[in-house]
């Protein structure tokens, strides 16, 4: 007990300590967001049990999922710090168990799980002092669950094999979950299924409504998960680091050469870009493939260009993940760091993109002119935006040897990794509009225009990187040593705003994406086959004469939201000096 509670202290003096400044702030609308949520949630416990029981099992998703894809989740306390005392495994997991509850995830949870007080309110005096303890197993269900998670994902991506497996099984959770719609239709389910109430995320619920197993059950659970999780820190704090075998080396004559050479073996090396890439290729062809279950086959070609996409957000801070070894390309100017890495992206991602995209499309047998006018402009945008967002927005990176025992954790900042990510699909699929929509209306003339879109993004956002990273070298790799930005990133002008302009910010950064993507493309490409009333595309339910005004008036608000957000956080245009 003592060690829990010197660690659960530790964990709090942390906390006071590191959320100041922008951390506070950026905690504090996550926090605001999870109590509406969970607000949303207590009201379920007074309107319907099986839908109070389905957001059970989505929260206990986020505790699963959200770590994996956010950098590996809580490392305040890492196992690593406690090696030297010698701690038994069962002893430290209890301690690191009981600082995991501090925080502000766990007090949002726990809040949500006063839904099964309000269940135990309504069904009598007993039922509600049962919900007491319930509420408290279930948290640390959850809790548990995502150690475990996050422990077993770590393990496996100490080699190739599990780095591929846990991608490819990630990837294909992410994008079911994406089109949940297809399983419920699939399934001819039009409510809660049934077997939601006995996940473990519902057994709290069960147990307050009179099944006495569940409160065995759900002790049993906690108790098999602390000694996975035992077992589990036990290997990362005793694991050691193997050199991967010698490989032959790449020969290159030039100094651009030896940089596309030095990317190609880093991609082929690190087992996180093996993540990373077997996850978005699996999000792309699950997320394509899923409405194949309702026998339509329309979504089908878009798996290439939904790994594109999905590559490039993966990558967004492609020199961020570097570490400091970006004082290599500050020390080497006259190469085109730049140009080298865009090529070695390419090379990696384009010949896998263009095959998917081809042998689906032949599948189907088109449209042809569409898909292969986003394709070229997709690829070359992400090509061009991947080194421009990563030097625009740098968030600093672990060293690749310094990532603990937790190769998720790439950053200790993974907000801003996730904002970067979705700035970066944002902004690659608004590069293949101009293209989609002239293939929509004019056929194959959106080739050529995608072609041209392409090479332009390819070659325009590239040179803005290069401009980049030569002029503010120095001042990034600073922000990568020290974690600390020096004035000339987007992140340090963002702190600079006022208050109400940071949340116009927020907001625009944050539900942009909402009207562009899914109210305005995907909406304009159900309107252009016919697919009418479709789940939640608000142009699909127009008369005739509305549905392309109304798509192409969504997307013309996100694109005013991104531009609105960028224009606050840009710095303003210094008035001309006279001498």
């Amino acid at each position: 007990m003592a060690v829990a509670l010197t660690m659960a202290a530790m964990k709090v003096a942390a906390l006071r300590h590191a959320l100041r400044g922008e951390r506070a702030q950026t905690a504090g609308i996550g926090a605001v967001l999870g109590i509406v949520l969970a607000g949303g949630t207590i009201y379920l416990a007074v309107r319907d049990l099986d839908l109070l029981a389905a957001a059970y099992a989505v929260w206990l998703l986020g505790w699963l999922l959200g770590p994996v894809f956010m950098g590996g989740g809580d490392e305040t306390l890492r196992p690593e710090y406690f090696a030297l005392l010698g701690l038994p495994p069962r002893r430290l997991a209890v301690g690191l168990l009981a600082a995991a509850f501090v925080g502000l995830p766990p007090l949002v949870s726990l809040t949500a799980l006063l839904g099964l007080v309000v269940v135990g309110a309504r069904l009598g005096l007993v039922a509600a002092l049962v919900a007491v303890p319930a509420m408290l197993l279930q948290l640390a269900v959850f809790v548990l669950l995502s150690k475990v998670a996050v422990g077993l994902v770590g393990l496996a991506l100490r080699s190739r094999l599990g780095a591929i497996s846990t991608g490819v099984l990630n990837g294909a959770i992410l994008a079911g979950l994406g089109q949940i719609w297809v399983v419920f239709l699939a399934l001819g389910q039009t409510g809660v299924p049934p077997l939601v109430r006995y996940l473990p995320s519902g057994w709290g619920l069960l147990a307050v409504r009179g099944s006495w197993w569940a409160f065995g059950a759900l002790a049993g659970l906690i108790v098999l998960l602390l000694l996975a999780w035992a077992a589990l820190l036990r290997w990362r704090v005793g694991v050691t680091r193997t050199s991967g075998r010698a490989r032959r080396p790449f020969l290159a004559r030039t100094a651009d050469g030896a940089i596309v050479a030095k990317e190609l073996r880093t991609s082929s090396r690190d087992l996180v870009r093996t993540y990373q890439f077997t996850f978005a290729f699996t999000y792309g062809v699950c997320f394509a493939a899923s409405p194949l279950l309702l026998g339509w086959n329309g979504m089908l070609p878009y798996a290439g260009p939904v790994f594109i996409v999905m590559a490039a957000a993966m990558a967004a801070n492609v020199y961020g993940t570097d570490g400091t070894a970006l004082w290599l390309t500050v020390m080497t100017p006259g190469a085109s760091d730049v140009r080298g890495r865009q090529v070695a992206w390419l090379a990696t991602h384009a010949p896998v993109a263009v095959l998917l995209t081809v042998v689906c499309t032949a599948i189907t047998g088109g449209p042809w002119p569409l898909i292969l006018a986003l394709l070229p402009a997709l690829l070359g945008g992400a090509a061009g935006l991947v080194p421009l967002i990563s030097v625009y927005g740098l968030v600093p990176g672990t060293d690749p040897h310094k990532r603990a025992n937790n190769p998720l954790r790439t950053s200790e900042d993974e907000g801003s990794l996730t904002g970067q990510a979705y700035l970066a699909l944002a902004l690659v699929v608004a590069t293949a509009l101009p293209a989609g929509f002239v293939a929509i209306r004019f056929g194959w003339a959106g080739v050529i225009v995608g072609v041209a879109t392409g090479v332009l993004c390819w070659w325009g956002f590239g040179r803005l990187a290069s401009a980049r990273l030569r002029e503010r070298g120095p001042e990034l790799l600073s922000t990568m040593r020290t974690g600390r930005s020096t004035g000339g990133t987007m992140q340090s002008r963002f702190t600079e705003l006022s208050k109400p302009r940071k949340v116009v910010a927020w907001w625009c950064f944050g539900f942009a994406a909402i009207p562009l993507i899914p109210q305005g493309i995907l909406a304009t490409v159900f309107v252009s086959r016919d697919m009418l009333h479709h789940t939640w595309f608000l142009a699909t339910y127009m008369p005739p004469g509305l549905r392309y005004p109304v798509a192409l008036g969504f997307a013309i608000l996100g694109l005013a939201m991104y531009a609105l957000g960028t224009w606050i956080v840009l710095p303003p245009r210094q008035p001309a000096t006279t001498e």
